[in-house]
């Protein structure tokens, strides 16, 4: 009705699109042998999503964008996945796992295959995440007439919407470092004190560090945990075992079998937060923290009142439920819209606050 405000509608009354094919078209190589799920995880699925965008490439159920991929709807979710070639709505299930609406988050896809009439209504849209707490809508990653889009979008789809499925990608692997990646607890026994220290390289260093991060170590890294031994994984043991009260030769930074036995079995006390900085900056603006409190696997008090904040200035749709103490990827996304609303792009809105974004913020 010309009174009303103008709103999105449903743009493909029918969704032609292309057959299984090969990277690169039908001249491209096919894939051998049975059915492939490479690993990837969450934050590689949306940021191949975002690529499409960005590149604004035009949508056809004939042409391959420069990465090999179809320009249609099932092609995108095929390279979003990292997938070895074009699959189309009627294969897409078969690399991905029925989930429930509660279980949906970014990445998994939401899929309509109308067998009796593929291109009649059949579609596929990545889930990016939802747009409030009411779960009624979301934003979506689709590539759909004219061109590869991102909006919100009400929960299935706008047009069909009780025939899509949720699912989940079943190569998806957690993103290295975050609470998801490890459950703070490990069933391996301690391998031996000649496996940490100076000169160390191995797997149980990175695990350590990974479970160090689980217990409020974060700050200690100024990159993810890995192999090999250094001073960020001797000062990150050493405040864990500070924080059990120990002294002396018993917080040396580092690990013994009890130091193992506490941070495997997810007991102990988790390492506090250091205050927050009673200076503030200019404005009464708070003193930013730092860059190593804001990152993945962290937990600390910066981070709740970072997600407060931002709450104040109108970004609390990004949050499902209230902001806490462990940075996920509600705060990165929050943070990035913040972002990108002072006019930033690229690397200056990344999601993750620097001193600007905390002074813009806190003002």
């Amino acid at each position: 009705a010309p009174h009303r405000s103008a709103a999105p509608v449903d743009p493909l009354p029918e969704t032609p699109q292309g057959t299984k094919s090969p990277l690169h078209g039908p001249g491209g190589k096919p894939a051998r042998g049975p059915v492939t799920t490479p690993p990837i995880t969450r934050t590689q699925i949306i940021n191949r999503a975002k690529t499409w965008i960005a590149a604004q490439v035009p949508y056809s159920m004939t042409l391959y964008w420069t990465d090999g991929y179809r320009q249609d709807c099932s092609g995108y979710v095929s390279m979003a996945w990292g997938l070895t070639g074009n699959e189309w709505t009627g294969s897409l299930d078969q690399f991905g796992t029925k989930i429930t609406k509660e279980e949906l988050e970014p990445g998994d896809i939401l899929l309509f295959h109308n067998p009796d009439n593929p291109e009649k209504g059949s579609h596929v849209v990545i889930f990016g995440g939802w747009t409030d707490y009411t779960h009624a809508s979301y934003t979506v990653y689709e590539q759909t007439p004219p061109k590869a889009r991102t909006q919100p979008t009400p929960y299935a789809y706008w047009t069909n919407s009780a025939k899509y499925v949720p699912y989940r990608y079943k190569g998806l692997i957690a993103d290295p470092g975050t609470a998801g990646a490890q459950a703070g607890k490990t069933s391996e026994p301690f391998p031996g004190a000649a496996y940490f220290g100076p000169g160390a390289d191995n797997k149980y260093v990175t695990l350590l560090g990974q479970l160090l991060v689980t217990r409020g170590a974060g700050a200690h890294y100024t990159k993810g945990p890995g192999p090999v031994w250094g001073p960020a994984d001797q000062r990150a043991v050493q405040a864990f075992q500070k924080a059990q009260g120990w002294t002396g030769a018993a917080a040396d930074g580092l690990p013994g079998p009890r130091t193992w036995e506490l941070l495997a079995t997810g007991k102990g006390k988790n390492i506090k937060p250091a205050a927050a900085s009673s200076a503030p900056a200019s404005h009464g603006v708070p003193g930013y923290p730092g860059k190593n409190w804001f990152r993945p696997g962290a937990v600390n008090d910066h981070v709740t009142r970072l997600g407060r904040q931002l709450v104040k200035k109108g970004y609390g749709r990004f949050y499902a439920q209230g902001p806490g103490p462990a940075w996920g990827e509600a705060d990165r996304r929050a943070v990035e819209a913040f972002q990108r609303a002072q006019g930033w792009r690229g690397g200056a809105a990344d999601g993750y606050p620097g001193p600007e974004t905390w002074r813009r913020l806190f003002l």
